[in-house]
């Protein structure tokens, strides 16, 4: 067997030591100088930031009349981008909580930023239902906490269950992602020379320190939190799905929604892992520890994923024909031939055919690729969700009320906005805390010298 495939297939590069590890990730944030690549990156993020701020607080000063939603299209953007974010954020989860149970080693390396990719999604899709509210500062009146007024939510609302599915899975997942922290946490209050960085660590490490006790009760810990994370993996998007399957409304009333909406959310959550760990591991030098068997493997489960998702537009198509439902088929043809035609096409190149070039080794192994190829993905999931909302809810029973929805300027700075705070907080995160766990990798290092002594 050949050199080559061996060494695609290695977890982490040969030569490492715990030292040289625990050196390369803590230096980022303690010793080594800021790359003009994360200043050009956080720039950007914090640009589209203000934007965001400036459409929020227009939003709130004249109301949501500001945005393109009129009868019949009253989900717009926002409901589009929510089901967006929320589906980047699978992608975390099911790294740190499934492939953990599951006892796959090549997680240790992108576990953690996947992790906070997950928080900073799931923030930036919490956004959205607030504000298409109206009122956003009365969101407390979702949930059932005791009032004077005894006003209850009303729990057939797909509303009230994305709250409390989105509150669930942004608390699970902030709790394992703070748990895998303390251990490096500790490590950089222990390295760190500056008198404040110290305290700082060393108060959110709490009095870690490495005892047989401690990584007892960290490994439970971890554990009971992956069997709370895995289920949120499949039950958040499917609630997430349910908003539109419980409707009667054309193109929406589906059966088969909540596995298709699952298999999208973990398409494109791995195809923001690539977008982001391809950038990084150029920038920061992380070859040797983010290494091209992670690239592939993350590549390969979007291509699965992709198949699924590419399926489920296939059964979409037959399920219409089949039933002989003739409004049914209006929606759908209305999506391939109608004023959408044009986005329901490109959803079409970006999530079925472009992806088919990942069956191939040599795209797969390619960096470079595989971020074009991420990026396309990202942009066809994005197309997916504004196509099934925008165009079923265009088109409904009542033809006097059709209209095509267009997106103003405030629609838009709110949606690029969000990428600006997804950006902001993201390249925070890889300022100030280690984006490769630091320990998990550390435990790869047996294994690696196993290879080694394989191959020689």
């Amino acid at each position: 067997m050949s050199g080559e495939p061996r060494a695609s297939r290695r977890i982490i590069a040969p030569g490492y030591t715990f030292g040289t590890v625990t050196d390369q990730i803590a230096s980022v944030m303690l010793t080594r100088r800021t790359p003009i690549f994360w200043y050009i990156c956080f720039g950007v993020g914090f640009a589209l930031l203000l934007v965001f701020l400036w459409s929020v607080a227009m939003l709130l000063a004249k109301g949501v009349g500001i945005w393109g939603i009129r009868t019949p299209v009253m989900w717009g953007f926002a409901i589009t981008n929510f089901v967006w974010w929320i589906g980047i954020g699978h992608a975390g989860t099911l790294i740190s909580a499934i492939l953990l149970l599951l006892n796959q080693s090549w997680r240790n390396s992108i576990n953690r930023f996947a992790e906070a990719m997950t928080l900073f999604a799931v923030a930036c899709a919490g956004m959205f239902p607030l504000l298409h509210l109206g009122r956003p500062w009365l969101f407390y009146w979702l949930f059932p906490y005791p009032n004077t007024m005894s006003v209850q939510p009303n729990f057939r609302s797909p509303l009230v269950w994305d709250v409390f599915a989105v509150s669930t899975y942004a608390t699970v997942s902030l709790l394992f992602w703070y748990v895998g922290l303390m251990p490096d946490l500790a490590t950089l209050r222990d390295r760190t020379e500056n008198r404040f960085a110290r305290g700082a660590y060393g108060i959110l490490a709490m009095g870690w320190r490495g005892s047989a006790r401690h990584w007892s009760v960290y490994e439970t810990a971890s554990l009971l939190l992956a069997g709370l994370a895995t289920p949120l993996v499949l039950s958040v998007h499917t609630v997430v799905s349910f908003d539109f399957t419980i409707a009667i409304v054309p193109g929406w009333h589906s059966t088969f929604f909540p596995p298709y909406f699952v298999a999208g959310a973990i398409y494109s959550g791995f195809a923001m892992v690539l977008a982001l760990a391809i950038p990084l591991r150029a920038v920061y030098g992380l070859e040797g520890l983010i290494t091209a068997r992670h690239l592939d493997n993350s590549a390969k489960i979007m291509l699965a994923t992709g198949l699924i998702v590419g399926y489920a537009y296939m059964l979409e198509t037959f399920t219409a024909w089949y039933s002989g439902e003739v409004y049914e088929q209006s929606a759908l043809w209305n999506r391939m031939t109608g004023p959408y035609a044009v986005c329901y096409w490109a959803l079409i190149f970006c999530n079925i055919l472009a992806p088919q070039a990942l069956w191939f080794k040599r795209i797969r192994s390619s960096p470079a690729l595989l971020f074009v190829s991420s990026i396309v993905v990202l942009v066809g999931m994005w197309l997916e969700r504004y196509v099934i909302i925008v165009s079923s809810l265009a088109q409904d029973f009542l033809p006097s009320s059709w209209s095509v929805f267009q997106a103003t300027r405030w629609d838009w700075g709110t949606y690029l906005g969000t990428i600006g705070l997804f950006l902001f907080l993201f390249f925070v995160f890889i300022r100030l805390l280690p984006m490769i766990s630091i320990f998990e990798v550390r435990t790869l290092l047996p294994q690696a010298k196993v290879e080694e002594e394989a191959e020689g």
